[in-house]
């Protein structure tokens, strides 16, 4: 079962959430949070932090990520990890994977014609609004 992860980045100030645009399906077009494929053998918290590097610049010493929640697609064959972290310092983000952005929190992230994931955007956002004290 091939595993990816899926990260929600804030801003140090907790009002901003980092998100990309999808240029390539699936979500093509669609905002979606950072992330990416787990290597074979790759410790699944390492691959977080490689992916968020990878698609950011964003490093380990700028932000602590917590495992959430994940989500198992049988049907799929896969499996999605979800971290949460803010960043501990203003940081200059960059990436060439997908455009990036901070998007305000006061969005609909159930709205599937906005975000990737079915509605798992939104979902995730409610289980961060309900631990934010203990996440962020």
């Amino acid at each position: 079962m091939q595993g990816y992860n899926l990260v929600a980045v804030f801003n140090k100030e907790r009002n901003k959430m980092l998100m990309c645009k999808r240029v390539k399906n699936p979500y093509f077009g669609l905002n979606n949070m950072v992330g990416g494929k787990i290597e074979e053998g790759e410790d699944h918290e390492a691959a977080a932090y490689r992916e968020l590097f990878e698609e950011t610049g964003i490093t380990g010493e700028q932000i602590k990520l917590t495992h959430l929640m994940d989500f198992t697609y049988y049907l799929d064959g896969c499996y999605v990890e979800v971290y949460v972290g803010r960043l501990n310092c203003g940081t200059k983000v960059g990436g060439n994977e997908n455009p990036l952005f901070w998007s305000d929190l006061d969005h609909d992230f159930f709205d599937m014609k906005e975000y990737a994931g079915e509605g798992n955007i939104g979902h995730i956002m409610e289980h961060i609004k309900m631990y934010k004290e203990q996440l962020l």
